[in-house]
């Protein structure tokens, strides 16, 4: 069995590079801490870190169980704050991954405020993760409930999703545009501006999927800056960059310095999940299920 006293003191010497140091942060001597990593590599049959005299590095195969060490340090911090609420007769709290699109969209808060009144006591956590974490939490069950851009797999073994909402997507140009004020607008009209693409996920052919949607209205975008969320790509909009689509709910009493048009032919918009782990321990976890989908507009 792993010692988590010796994978926090591995983490510690592969965050400063140093033993000296992660010592002084561990509070401990140096020799001692040097033993417990050389007693962990021992153990492991596996070394983690190359050596000299000016300092200490992982190994590749030290990075990959760096990664690794860490989620389980955080799913243990977590295991064991749940342990001492049930100690105290708790009936436990809730860990819930999130997207940004959960919050903006208002689904997670109004999720939160309902739990809060039929159950004030109750702890939450919240951890803004990506996608793929999330499903990876829910099956450590280091996670009760995951809000995400995609679902699992139909045919998981573990997991079960729901859509809980499309956000349609829409047009914001500057204010002093020359489409601004124009009432219906064709692809034609979009063709060839310059626009800002929005990073609608952390999967590397997000641009060109933009691109292909963008084609498949009827135009073609001239992208001429990225946005990494789309509160950035209101605030470049409204400084004359270009044009974008943005999410009908960020767009709510539109920002200074831009307009808004709906593209009826355009059908493009941003997706909302909620995905679980099918066997359910706890009968707090289906009661919150229950209210996220019950708070979904769909």
């Amino acid at each position: 069995m792993l010692d988590l006293r010796q994978l926090r003191y591995f983490v510690a010497v592969a965050e400063t590079e140093h033993v000296g140091r992660a010592a002084e942060q561990l509070h401990i001597s140096q020799s001692p801490l040097s033993r417990q990593i050389a007693q962990l590599e021992k153990e492991l049959g596996l070394v983690l870190f190359e050596r000299d005299r000016q300092r200490i590095r992982l190994t590749s195969d030290g990075r990959v169980f760096l990664a690794e060490t860490r989620a389980l340090l955080t799913h243990a911090g977590r295991l064991e704050n749940l342990g001492r609420r049930l100690g105290r007769g708790e009936e436990g709290g809730l860990c819930v991954g999130y997207v940004p699109d959960a919050m903006h969209t208002g689904l997670l808060p109004a999720a939160l405020r309902t739990l809060r009144l039929e159950r004030p006591g109750i702890h939450v956590a919240l951890y803004g993760q990506q996608s793929a974490e999330q499903f990876e939490g829910l099956r450590q069950r280091s996670l009760d409930i995951a809000l995400v851009q995609e679902p699992p797999a139909e045919n998981d073994p573990d997991l079960c999703s729901a859509l809980l909402l499309e956000d349609p997507l829409l047009l914001v140009l500057p204010v002093d545009h020359p489409l601004a004020d124009r009432a219906d607008l064709v692809p034609e009209d979009l063709d060839g501006q310059p626009w800002i693409a929005v990073e609608s996920s952390r999967d590397p052919a997000w641009r060109d999927a933009f691109v292909a949607s963008c084609v498949a209205a009827g135009f073609t975008p001239d992208i001429t800056l990225d946005a990494a969320e789309p509160l950035t790509a209101l605030g470049l909009v409204a400084s004359g960059f270009g044009l974008a689509l943005v999410e009908r709910s960020m767009v709510r009493g539109a920002a200074p310095g831009i307009a808004v048009r709906e593209l009826p032919w355009h059908s493009g918009s941003a997706r909302l999940w909620a995905a679980w782990h099918r066997v359910e321990l706890r009968p707090v976890v289906g009661s919150f299920r229950a209210t996220v989908l019950s708070a979904a507009p769909m």
